[in-house]
């Protein structure tokens, strides 16, 4: 139960404030970000091994990675208006995060199978239309998690809410990556049966994957209650009838009147999840080749698939410095500023994906993840807390759905050149991560360009 709010009179308007919330009730809000990041975690980490199985070719590959970025670049507006308009028994976002969880654990569900769907469709095709739908739905349920927090969390709580957010957004990556290395070392087989493409470490993974994403997001739906409509217009001192008539205004009238740091945020955006799209996309087939020699070339190789079980672990790696590191930064930021905090995390992930060219053992792999798990986690709670405190609170979900765009956006150039990168650099992927390094640099300068509400 939310505490009762304080109401405090000045002149004729009443103003009510707030109510601080407990940790467990600001955990609450979150928690079933949990399961989302690990059917999220189990995509990024094993969905070009999958489509390399079923036939594509590593050159096209950035190009299937493009439906997840397209989905988010659509939906997520779209989900942030809807659900800011929407008031039901169960709140305004509850309903979009409960019923984008269970196509998301459906979608996990089919993901691994599409071999064996070849009476509808070739499993190529099916395999990247359930990656569409997997990543659409995934969008529909992450989207309100964000105005959650927004809508629910005073401004002094803000960088505790969203910390915690990326600390649960990192425990449940740091499982969801490691999930199919876990399940090899307990005696489940890493290579594809014969007459199969998908090893089972890997259709388990995403079986288990989707059945802890739906109980986490169950949590969140039982254990947290909205604000009523009255309640948040207090709270936020809007008034009802002025709300009604200005929701006839379009995407374009609320970018043109978007705060500025939304765009100062923007560029840092760009260049931090392009660097991150191609450090997903590529690195099994870069440390395959980099660490594992060009006999792991081949998708279906023991190689292969061991660098495919490492890259899991690179990523649960950098994920649980990340989770870490969240926990510690509503007090860093309150000691050094939110600005610096956010820009030495970038360069620290910017320096750790650079340095990955230079090692050729997959131990010291973790050493660069450790600067990568920096990054991370900034990247999931600064943004969002610099930003929220900017935003007018009955435009919450649209203005994070459309802030979803500088995030999508990188995704699209990333995965459009990707190929071509490859090709500059005669064909070796591992120069790709440096080139993802360099990008993540340039945001950790960019955030020092960037002008808070609170800054004179």
């Amino acid at each position: 139960m939310i505490s009762i709010a304080l109401i405090v009179s000045t002149q004729n308007n009443t103003i009510m404030e707030k109510p601080k919330l407990s940790f467990w009730q600001i955990w609450n809000l979150s928690f079933g970000f949990l399961g989302v990041q690990i059917g999220y975690s189990l995509q990024n980490g094993n969905t070009s091994r999958i489509l390399e199985a079923l036939g594509a070719n590593v050159d096209s590959i950035g190009y299937f990675w493009l439906a997840a970025p397209m989905a988010g670049l659509i939906v997520q507006p779209i989900i942030g208006l809807s659900s800011d308009k929407t008031w039901t028994k169960l709140g305004r976002r509850i309903p979009f995060i409960f019923f984008g969880a269970i196509v998301s654990a459906l979608a996990m569900f089919f993901m691994p199978n599409a071999e064996f769907f070849t009476y509808l469709v070739p499993p190529l095709l099916f395999g990247a239309l359930t990656l569409l739908l997997m990543d659409t739905s995934f969008n529909v349920t992450m989207q309100p998690f964000r105005a959650l927090v927004g809508d629910m969390v005073n401004d002094e709580q803000k960088n505790l809410g969203y910390s915690l957010q990326s600390a649960l957004i990192n425990f449940g990556a740091v499982f969801g990556s490691l999930l199919p290395w876990l399940l090899t070392s307990i005696g489940v087989s890493n290579v594809p049966n014969v007459g199969e493409k998908v090893a089972d470490s890997v259709v388990w993974s995403f079986y288990i994957g989707g059945s802890i994403l739906l109980i986490s997001v169950l949590w969140t739906v039982f254990r947290t209650k909205e604000y009523a409509p009255t309640e948040h217009a207090k709270y936020n001192n809007i008034q009802l009838e002025k709300t009604e008539k200005e929701e006839k205004k379009n995407f374009l009238d609320l970018i043109a009147n978007a705060p500025k740091i939304f765009w100062q945020l923007g560029i840092v955006q760009f260049f931090s999840w392009f660097a991150l799209f191609l450090m997903w996309v590529y690195t099994t087939r870069a440390i395959a080749n980099h660490i594992w020699g060009p006999e792991a070339l081949d998708p279906k190789s023991i190689g292969f698939n061991q660098a495919g079980d490492w890259t899991g672990v690179l990523f649960g790696f950098y994920s649980a410095i990340a989770a870490i590191f969240s926990l510690l930064i509503p007090a860093l930021a309150k000691s050094i500023g939110r600005k610096k905090v956010y820009s030495l995390s970038l360069l620290m992930g910017g320096l750790g994906l650079m340095s990955m060219f230079l090692i050729h053992d997959k131990y010291l792999l973790l050493l660069s993840m450790s600067g990568v798990g920096l990054a991370w986690a900034a990247i999931l709670a600064m943004p969002y807390a610099m930003l929220s405190s900017s935003l007018p609170a009955d435009k919450m979900g649209v203005y994070m759905g459309l802030f979803n765009a500088t995030i999508t956006i990188p995704q699209i150039a990333a995965g459009l050149l990707g190929s071509t990168i490859i090709a500059l650099f005669g064909g070796h992927p591992i120069a790709i991560l440096v080139i993802a390094g360099v990008s993540m640099l340039i945001a950790g300068l960019a955030v020092l360009f960037t002008k808070e509400k609170t800054e004179n």
